[in-house]
């Protein structure tokens, strides 16, 4: 017993474990953020015995540093998450802040105690100054707006606080109304409707000014502070992922798309694997099996996760195999959930005989018929005006204002590099054609290898007939063995299993109910209509991961990726973004916006 008592001291001496020291401080901070928010809103102690102290000090010194109380609390507050991510320049501001939040207490409200806790966690913070080492994340201008959304927002209801605060000294009994038109002209530094005795206009009046001084200034920060921009696919990453591809393509259909030139990279020690990403929100964000030799992945990996170290970051990978997910969690000790299956088809089988593909082939004879002709070629043997008219078309029957896609999607038509790239149309002559001629629809797919290829994107025109991707995907499928394609993947379809399983005589509640919920998500997301779509070609379905660090991180992760996809858009309107030399990548997803009649969304 006696060891477990002088155990349980000795490490209470030492204090908590480096590591967790970040966590702890990020909490200490917020509280102490809160005691300096009440000690600047709230009148301080008439019975304080150093109240005598405030008789000799200058009359605006009071107010002043009520106001400076005020500040120091908010912005410790905001900076708790920073600790938290272990973010150095939070660590820099923290420390300014905490003295300055102790003196502000000291000289408004004259107590011992909230001085006393804010220089407390000055210890562990200066003492464990090598654990705040992480890295500033990419910018992005939407935080700015973010910032004066909320903080503005945050000032007005503290603001109210503020007047309400001192209700012996008001003059009067003013309104709600009469109170808010206070906080807004204080927030503006102008005096207000309502009126106060003594001293205490200037503290309200300062406190005020400081709320929006405050707001003003870390929103003018975020939105003109240097750039620290996302990595981009440079052009010598670009030629080593190719070199990788050409020899290692074969392996994922999802390996092309990590030439997507808005993502960034890291290569193993060799050089003969890497890894693709992309930081949102705090999460980096993978997509697919690592590029390259299996033996070098680990290599890549490392990498990957040494810079998600670097900077804080959240890892995960979104879509990996069934490979990749056991090398990622035998490499890291993460966590790997199947996501869903994505639906690939082998040429050599596929075919519109029988009666499983009589939906599909009643389909297709029916848009025949009507006089749609299809061609499929590779994008090498398109001519630049073609190309041209494509990639207008696709742009303008996307059915939604922000691009989709991420771990899917390539991002671009026809750029010259992308030769090998296949096109399937659908052509209709019609006596008075539209804009872009007798064009009606548009799939774009990318090499898997030497011998596959995978969907990239389904456009079709909003007039056209239904069941243009029908038409097509069966036309790419019978022009394949021509192109020397031997297999296709099509759509990811997540959470196929439960929705296959659940639908089944005998599933159980649970199933049942998880299949609902996600019958249900389908309105928005499109989930069990895609899975039905791609039933229709008979596929093969290969399982995909997410692989991720813990439990908890899965609706940050979730969060991120929906943003990365373009289901979430955190991006400031484009009259308020800062212009570029060049033009923002794009991205396309599968699926996009806009429901076909047939249960796919095509754009």
């Amino acid at each position: 017993m006696n060891n477990v008592v002088r155990g349980a001291i000795q490490g209470a001496l030492r204090g908590p474990r480096p590591e967790a020291v970040p966590a702890l401080v990020a909490r200490a901070c917020a509280f102490v953020g809160l005691v300096d928010v009440a000690a600047g809103v709230f009148p301080r102690f008439r019975h304080s015995r150093m109240h005598t102290l405030a008789e000799v000090l200058p009359g605006a010194l009071g107010p002043f540093a009520a106001a400076l109380s005020l500040s120091a609390g908010v912005l410790l507050l905001l900076l708790a998450h920073g600790l938290r991510r272990r973010k150095r320049r939070a660590w820099r501001a923290a420390v300014l802040l905490l003295p300055a939040g102790a003196i502000a207490q000291f000289t408004y409200r004259h107590s011992l105690i909230g001085v006393l806790i804010s220089l407390a966690l000055l210890i562990p913070l200066l003492r464990h100054r090598d654990q705040f080492a992480a890295l500033p994340d990419p910018r992005s201008r939407w935080r700015a707006l973010t910032n004066f959304m909320l903080l503005g927002a945050g000032s007005i209801v503290l603001g109210l606080v503020v007047v309400s605060a001192h209700p012996r000294r008001m003059i009067g009994d003013p309104s709600l109304a009469a109170r808010l038109e206070h906080v807004i002209y204080g927030l503006f530094g102008f005096e207000g409707p309502v009126g106060y005795t003594g001293n205490t206009s200037w503290t309200v009046a300062f406190s005020l000014g400081a709320l929006g001084l405050l707001t003003a200034i870390t929103t003018i920060y975020l939105a003109f502070r240097p750039e620290h921009p996302a990595a981009r696919l440079t052009a010598d990453d670009e030629a080593r992922l190719r070199a990788l591809l050409d020899r290692h393509g074969g392996r994922d259909s999802l390996g092309h798309f990590a030439l997507r030139r808005d993502k960034a990279v890291v290569f193993s020690p060799s050089g003969k694997a890497a890894v693709t990403y992309r930081v949102v929100s705090g999460v980096m964000l993978a997509s697919g099996d690592p590029i390259g030799d299996v033996e070098a992945w680990p290599g890549a990996i490392e990498r990957f996760m040494d810079e998600a170290r670097a900077h804080s970051w959240t890892p995960a990978v979104m879509g990996c195999s069934e490979t990749g997910a056991e090398v990622w969690t035998r490499e890291t000790g993460l966590d790997a959930l199947e996501l869903g299956d994505e639906a690939v088809v082998d040429v050599a089988d596929f075919s519109l005989t029988g009666r499983a593909m009589r939906n599909v082939r009643q389909m297709v004879k029916r848009i025949e018929r009507l006089g749609y002709e299809t061609r499929v070629r590779r994008v090498r043997d398109l001519g630049e005006g073609e190309l041209d008219q494509i990639r207008r078309a696709a742009e303008d029957w996307r059915g939604t204002d922000t691009e989709r896609g991420f771990s899917m999607a390539l991002g671009r038509i026809g750029d010259p590099s992308d030769g090998d790239c296949l096109i399937a149309t659908a052509h209709k002559a019609d006596e008075n054609p539209g804009e872009y001629g007798d064009l009606k629809a548009v799939l774009h797919f990318v090499p898997w290898g030497p011998d596959g290829a995978s969907l990239d994107l389904m456009r079709r025109d909003r007039s056209a007939d239904p069941g243009m991707n029908e038409l097509l995907i069966v036309a790419a499928l019978q022009a394949a063995p021509r192109l020397g394609v031997k297999q296709v993947s099509l759509n990811f379809a997540m959470f196929r299993s439960a929705l296959a399983r659940g639908e089944k005589i005998g599933a159980g509640p649970v199933l049942r109910a998880w299949r609902g919920l996600l019958v249900f998500l389908s309105r928005w997301f499109q989930i069990e209509s895609l899975y039905k779509f791609n039933a229709k070609f008979r596929p093969r379905w290969e399982p995909r991961f997410v692989v991720y660090a813990a439990s908890r991180d899965l609706p940050r992760i979730g969060l991120a990726a929906m943003q990365a996809e373009g289901f979430v858009n955190l991006t400031l309107p484009r009259a308020l973004r800062r212009r570029t030399k060049s033009p923002a990548p794009c991205t396309h997803a599968l699926p996009d916006h806009g429901m076909s009649e047939h249960g796919v969304r095509a754009a």
